[in-house]
């Protein structure tokens, strides 16, 4: 599955963690897959899109970012490609007359 974490820096300060990035990498458990982030303008916030099949590996991850400021929030995701070809046979299957 995919996930959109969004991470929150306390104080918009992203430094401490740079800072462990830096010093240990992404630090993702087995299971934890990082495709892409995105970091906002005044460094608030930073979109990360991750894949991951089990919850555990998550809390894993967040657990090794305890201490630098940052606040997580997890969303499972779905393609826009996949929703929309799910909406799609919908309309289709109830447009049919009955």
């Amino acid at each position: 599955m995919l996930f959109m974490v969004i991470e929150r820096f306390e104080n918009n300060d992203m430094v401490p963690v740079y800072d462990r990035f830096r010093k240990s990498g992404r630090s993702l458990p087995e299971g934890l897959e990082f495709v892409e982030s995105w970091v906002e303008a005044n460094f608030g916030r930073c979109f990360q899109l991750m894949r991951c099949s089990d919850a555990k590996a998550f809390q894993e991850w967040i657990l090794h970012w305890r201490g630098t400021g940052v606040t997580m929030e997890i969303v499972p995701v779905v393609p826009s490609a996949e929703t929309r070809a799910l909406v799609t046979s919908h309309l289709d299957a109830t447009s049919k007359p009955a």
